[in-house]
């Protein structure tokens, strides 16, 4: 099966064509493409059809949607889930929707190494806030990999929203992973140990979205939402004040 992956949640983005075989947890990613942030609406659309003209496909062949539903930019989550849900609904393919705060906990490379172990993946929301997936390891909802061997899966407990001070308090005795050097610098001052990863990569992507299509959990078009855990400017300003 021949996937599209789209991420539009950050300030950077990405695409990618993945291949997967039912049956098999484990995704080749064909090509990823990276898109710069401000322009994904007039990117994305001729950067799909240039990747798959590349390789010498058409959107006939693709088999399936993975695409990162947040949380992240509001813009940008826009941007992509309209041109996935688009694509989806006229080919009559299934979607997955990502967390990238699973993505992140996934591409932790301490978490599979210690039982039990609860995970707090963590992404800078800017305004002196911090995004988190609680997450803990399940060994029993886990798939087999290259080697045989069973690969634990994560529970959510929670994504959240947290100030700093919140996040601080929370993250103690936590394995705490992050992609960005600012919530990394954050938590060595004040003593928490954390692990600092690469931004989640396609196959990363790519691999989440294909075990939710694997367990049959993929959305409708019309049912796929982004997941902003942050309430817009608008939202926030139009409620009454008491």
């Amino acid at each position: 099966m021949l996937l599209l992956t789209v991420d539009t949640s950050g300030k950077n983005g990405s695409l990618a064509l993945a291949r997967a075989l039912p049956g098999q947890s484990e995704v080749e990613v064909v090509e990823s493409v990276p898109l710069a942030g401000g322009t994904f609406s007039a990117q994305l659309v001729p950067q799909i059809s240039a990747l798959l003209t590349k390789h010498g496909y058409t959107k006939s062949d693709l088999a399936g949607f993975v695409v990162v539903s947040g949380p992240g930019s509001f813009t940008g989550l826009r941007v992509g889930l309209a041109a996935i849900k688009a694509l989806a609904e006229v080919l009559d393919k299934p979607i997955a929707a990502v967390s990238l705060l699973e993505a992140v906990a996934r591409s932790s490379q301490r978490w599979s190494d210690s039982h039990p172990c609860r995970i707090f993946a963590s992404l800078d929301a800017g305004r002196g806030e911090i995004y988190v997936g609680d997450y803990e390891r399940d060994d029993q909802k886990g798939g087999d990999n290259k080697t045989g061997e069973r690969d634990p899966d994560l529970r959510m407990h929670s994504e959240r929203l947290l100030s700093r001070a919140e996040f601080l308090a929370e993250a103690q005795a936590k394995l705490v992973v992050t992609p960005h050097a600012a919530v990394a610098e954050m938590l060595i001052a004040a003593a928490i140990a954390c692990e600092r990863i690469d931004y989640p990569y396609s196959a990363v992507i790519a691999r989440l979205g294909w075990e939710l299509i694997e367990r049959g959990e993929a959305v409708r078009p019309e049912d796929l939402e982004a997941n902003y855990i942050r309430r817009s400017d608008a939202e926030i300003f139009s409620q009454p004040k008491p």
